[in-house]
Order: structure tokens, then sequence, then C-alpha cells
């Protein structure tokens, strides 16, 4: 009899369908309705304050097209009347919860460590994940020898050898379109959790529920949990 596997729902961004993405009401909600993590986008500022944000401007967002290298923390704060939290407030926000930080854009080192140093600081370390290319998860890596990652992987080619020895992730972090039966067995086989971002329907998180991923990050998280709840585990084929 086959072991039935568990299931991460992940919240991408939050809860979007309702509240504007990377915001600290949209967190609160996406955790009201029954994510086991977040997942939120990390940037840092001009002055170096590491907030919540997708894009390298606030123009998609918040109407304002502004460089966010560019602006200072208290800049953001004032052009989004404070709509763009820092990290530290989301991690005071979500405090017991689970928060997936993606880093993007290749921040290099220095903008990875000083992430690294404010989850540190809040205490947070032990419910943080990190997630990104490979690059940037080597920097993680480096800044923290005991963080979570989960490694983003763009291609059904397995990562190489090496690399995986020196990022060392719990999770390997595919777009879901890529996943089949064999990469997954592939990923299980080789020690390694397999993550998935970010389907919508239920029909592909079903797809994705009977191949055995363990987690799955999605912009509709309420579809997800009930998904989950409703039918129990899914053993894996």
């Amino acid at each position: 009899m086959d072991t039935p596997r568990a299931l991460t729902a992940v919240a991408h961004r939050g809860d979007p369908y309702r509240h504007r993405e990377n915001t600290l009401g949209s967190l609160r909600s996406a955790l009201k309705r029954g994510a086991d993590a977040v997942e939120t986008d990390v940037r840092l500022t001009r002055d170096g304050v590491p907030v919540l944000l997708h894009d390298e401007t606030l123009k998609r967002l918040w109407q304002q097209d502004r460089p966010l290298r560019s602006l200072s923390a208290e800049e953001v704060r004032g052009l989004t009347a404070g709509g763009v939290p820092t990290l530290a407030e989301a991690l005071a926000a979500t405090d017991g919860s689970r928060l997936m930080l993606d880093l993007p854009g290749g921040p290099g080192e220095r903008a990875v460590r000083r992430i690294v140093d404010v989850v540190r600081e809040c205490g947070a370390r032990d419910r943080v994940y990190y997630t990104a290319g490979a690059a940037t998860m080597l920097a993680v890596r480096a800044a923290d020898p005991a963080a979570e990652i989960a490694m983003t992987w763009t291609t059904a080619a397995p990562p190489r050898a090496g690399l995986l020895a020196a990022v060392r992730p719990r999770w390997l972090n595919y777009r879901f379109g890529l996943v089949d039966r064999a990469l997954a067995e592939r990923v299980h086989r080789d020690g390694f959790l397999l993550s998935v971002w970010t389907p919508d329907t239920r029909r592909t998180m079903r797809r994705l529920r009977a191949l055995g991923v363990d987690s799955i990050t999605t912009n509709r998280i309420d579809v997800l949990c009930a998904l989950r709840d409703g039918n129990g585990a899914v053993a894996v084929p």
C-alpha cells in the first residue's frame, strides 16, 4: 500500500484575488483561509531595507513609475501610503506562520546577506525558507549555512550533482507545467521534496497531487485548501 504524502499549501504573494499582493492584508487573508505558508517577494530599497515587492518598480501595483532601488524605505512608505511592508513588518504580522521568501532579480550577495540578517534579527530563522535560482540560493547558503532552501529550477533536466551539493536545498521548486511522473519520482528518489508553482485550477491541482508533489504554491489558496482538506491525503502512485 502506498504511503499518503502530505501536501503543503503555499499562498502566492498572499491572497491576491482579494487583496493587493505582497501586502499585510494579503498575507493575513491567506493564512486565515488555511495556507500552511505564504510566498512573498523581497527586494531592497536604496537604503538597504528589505521590503515586499515583486516588480522592480512601483508602477503596476502602486501607479508610481519609480524604481525601488532609487527610493528610500521612507519614500516608499510615502508613495504607497504605507502599503508596501518591510520584511520585518511582514515577519511580525505573520508571527508563528511559515514564510517562503522569493528573492527576484538576482539581488547579489550583499543584498541577500541583508535579507538573511533581518530574518535572523527578527528571530524567524526556524519559520522562513528561501526560493530563487541557483546563484541566489548559493548566496543564501553562504549567508546562513542552516537556511532552508527551495531552489527554483526551470528545466526538466536535473540540476548537476555538484550544484546540489553546494546549495543543499530541501526542496526543488518547479513551474508546474514541467512536472510529470518521471520528474516527481526522480526528485523524490534523489532525496528532495518537490515544490511547484503556480497552478490555479482544480484540475491541475488534482493532477499534481496525484503525481505526489509535496507543495503547491497558488494564487487561489482557498481552492487548494478546499481540495486538500476535503479529499484528505492522496496516495503516491
